[in-house]
């Protein structure tokens, strides 16, 4: 096979992977608290000295298979999202960027959030989603009497988490979780945070990966076309 079909191919699959993580960002430019996400890019390179220092020894491969690019990790934007008064009392907007609502999923897990657009269901607070909003004890907070400092605010660095259904966070196995004794000063009442996702730059960024694709997919249709057109004439003069 050419050479050149590796690196091709394998940009056209980061292409498709580019291309899924921009259209959900775009499609949660609305969503309450919404974190985008993006993607790092490396070479097969990295990974060879990777395992090396593991103690790996990896096979020998060469030097145009080891250019070839390769997504590297997603990460998560933690950059705050606009803050919008709503003059609903029920709305909870988190102050500092790296904290978050506690919420026990269906499962009965204690998931994150930073999505307060809350409700009451049944004399308890629950989140947009219907599920319980958390105090500092991880019980559901009945809302007969004062809530407000009740709702349980901890702080997690997103290197420590991530993306899970519903718009919320899980952490990963050995995180550091802060709890906060009250929350004073950590939320903002009759405030939502939008979503961080700035629409043009996605906008541009899924054009971008189209375009890239499209490159990388005209590119192998030529030189599979030379590919045939060699075949062709070696078989024309081995006849001859």
């Amino acid at each position: 096979m050419n050479q050149g079909t590796y690196p091709l191919a394998a940009s056209m699959i980061n292409q498709i992977n580019r291309l899924d993580m921009v259209s959900n960002n775009l499609a949660n430019s609305n969503t309450n608290g919404f974190k985008q996400e993006g993607i790092s890019e490396g070479s097969f390179n990295h990974y060879l000295q990777r395992a090396q220092q593991e103690g790996f020894t990896p096979t020998k491969i060469n030097e145009v298979t080891n250019t070839i690019p390769k997504m590297d990790s997603k990460f998560i934007n933690s950059a705050q999202g606009a803050i919008m008064p709503t003059g609903n009392t029920l709305d909870f907007a988190l102050n500092k960027t790296d904290t978050f609502f506690k919420i026990q999923d269906d499962s009965g897990e204690v998931v994150y959030t930073r999505d307060g657009a809350f409700k009451i269901q049944d004399g308890l607070l629950v989140d947009s989603n219907g599920q319980f909003v958390l105090n500092s004890d991880n019980e559901p907070i009945a809302t007969e009497e004062e809530f407000v400092n009740q709702i349980a605010v901890v702080k997690i660095d997103y290197k420590d988490l991530d993306k899970y259904k519903d718009n919320n966070f899980k952490v990963k196995d050995g995180a550091f979780i802060e709890n906060f004794d009250l929350n004073d000063g950590e939320i903002m009442q009759g405030a939502i945070e939008r979503s961080n996702v700035n629409s043009v730059s996605a906008m541009v960024s899924l054009i971008d990966a189209h375009r890239r694709f499209d490159q990388a997919q005209k590119a192998l249709s030529t030189i599979d076309e030379l590919n045939g057109k060699l075949i062709e004439k070696i078989g024309s003069n081995t006849r001859s």
